[in-house]
């Protein structure tokens, strides 16, 4: 008798009656696959071995997957007719990944006690990556602190990433405490993508941040999939800024770039890429644009005119189209956007076909300037 038939499970998920389990748990056959299940689940490759050896005793198929998706193994064939067992792996707050079950009838109650196993790979996975990562720390704290020689990464192209989560919930030592922890999560989650993704990378945590460095071949994707990877590992408050490739150059240049563009999020969460910002970001932000910000608002109000002059320059240096279009808009005649132009044109002491006042209105009332 097999060990499936052998424990008279009546449905999914049914376990035997409380009498029974005596007998049931000096079943030499229980005794052999729990060993053999522990085995496969604290092995060098623990997802891989884990998912054959399920498919095998049942006849069945086996996927474990990142808790940001990707598939890590999968093994064997599902039984025709068979709906999928999905089993959410978590330890206590954090989502570790996902088993995914094909069963026959016969094996379906092994579904929770193989997410135990399944748990307990990833979690073995965790902890390699986690010793990787000691490692990897004390290389990229010296690459980021200019110790180390950047020659050392070779001649590819790599990319740093730093993240940031949500303020601190309170300000003791248990706040701070949880902080820490989940900053860790964070660190982990974004090792565990590289190790399994791109199949290398460095990490470390410097002060309420994460860093990675990883030799980067499609920095759009890379950088989309690292968002979400930690997104789905700490929550939707993560915040991701990635830096430019680099060749041959200092790795705190890379630094920089991903800490800009992570302050261009203001505090929202998402992923910005540094090509991708807005290049006068630091300057708008800064308050260096406050002076001219001022200068031209102040000029336009010695006109006493409630503002339209403003609204209309405004809506002109948005438009794209004939003035004629931009009158319609503006629900107005055309002579009378080009008095308003005139005037604002006198009023600022320019001529709208001048690059360099152009250049000087753009920046005043640019959306990023504004207060």
């Amino acid at each position: 008798m097999s060990l499936a038939t052998g424990l008279h499970y009546s449905g999914p998920y049914t376990m035997p009656h409380v009498s029974s389990l005596p007998d049931l748990l000096a079943r030499p056959e229980l005794l052999e696959l729990l060993a053999e299940l522990r085995r496969a689940a604290t092995g060098t490759r623990p997802e891989e071995a884990l998912v054959r050896l399920l498919a095998a005793r049942t006849g069945g198929r086996a996927e474990v997957y990142a808790s940001w998706g990707p598939l890590v193994a999968g093994a064997g064939e599902p039984p025709a007719g068979v709906s999928p067992q999905s089993l959410r792996l978590t330890h206590g707050r954090r989502h570790v990944g996902r088993l995914e079950l094909w069963l026959p009838p016969e094996w379906a109650a092994l579904g929770s006690l193989a997410a135990e196993y399944a748990l307990l790979a990833r979690l073995q996975t965790a902890a390699a990556g986690a010793a990787r990562r000691r490692v990897g720390e004390r290389t990229l704290d010296a690459l980021l602190s200019g110790v180390s020689d950047p020659a050392t990464l070779g001649p590819d192209a790599y990319a740093v990433a730093v993240a940031g989560l949500g303020p601190a919930v309170g300000r003791g030592a248990g706040a701070r405490a949880a902080q820490a922890h989940a900053l860790d999560v964070l660190a982990g989650a974004g090792e565990g993508y590289f190790a399994e993704r791109v199949g290398q990378g460095l990490c470390t945590v410097r002060g309420d941040q994460a860093v990675w460095l990883w030799p980067a071949r499609d920095l759009l994707r890379e950088a989309e999939e690292l968002y979400e990877a930690l997104k789905a590992s700490t929550g939707p408050s993560v915040r991701l800024g990635v830096s430019g490739l680099h060749r041959r150059t200092a790795p705190v240049q890379a630094l920089q770039e991903a800490q800009q563009a992570l302050s261009s999020l203001a505090g929202r969460p998402g992923h910005q890429i540094f090509q991708q910002m807005d290049p006068l970001y630091a300057l708008l932000t800064q308050g260096r644009l406050t002076p001219l910000r001022r200068q031209v608002q102040a000029l336009l109000a010695d006109l006493d005119d409630g503002g339209r002059t403003e609204s209309t320059l405004r809506a002109y240096l948005a438009h794209q189209g004939t003035l004629a279009e931009l009158a319609e808009q503006q629900n107005v005649h055309v002579n009378t956007l080009r008095y308003r132009l005139r005037r604002a044109e006198q009023a600022l002491d320019g001529s709208l076909s001048d690059p360099a006042l152009l250049a000087r209105l753009y920046l005043a009332f640019s959306p990023a300037g504004d207060p």
